[in-house]
């Protein structure tokens, strides 16, 4: 049995789920932001609008908490979540659109 699993039936001696949720999420960052930080700067927005599609994620998993029946605070956390998710969705899409127009020539008409 995993140690995230046993963390999260309260088996005996084992840490908290809230413990163990802010280990993983302190890691996360960490591991993301070293990550972020060796990318080159012209690999950056293609990297960025990429990551769309784990915002998408984000975004249906954020709608299932809210359809779950959760107490009030996570019905919170859960509109918090598609509305953050759904600004990077957006977000990530304004600056695709931007890099792919400074590759069209000067005087192409946009569709």
């Amino acid at each position: 049995m995993s140690f995230a699993l046993v963390a999260a039936e309260g088996g005996s001696g084992s840490m908290p789920f809230l413990i163990v949720g802010l280990w993983v999420l302190l890691l996360a960052v960490f591991l993301g932001f070293e990550l972020i930080q060796k990318v080159p700067p012209t690999l950056h927005t293609p990297l960025m609008s990429g990551s769309n599609a784990i915002s998408g994620i984000t975004i249906v998993g954020s709608l299932l908490s809210l359809g779950s029946g959760y107490p009030l605070p996570g019905l919170i956390l859960g509109a918090i979540a598609v509305a953050l998710a759904m600004v990077n969705v957006v977000g990530g899409f304004v600056v695709t659109s931007r890099m792919l127009s400074m590759f069209q020539a000067k005087g192409e008409v946009k569709k």
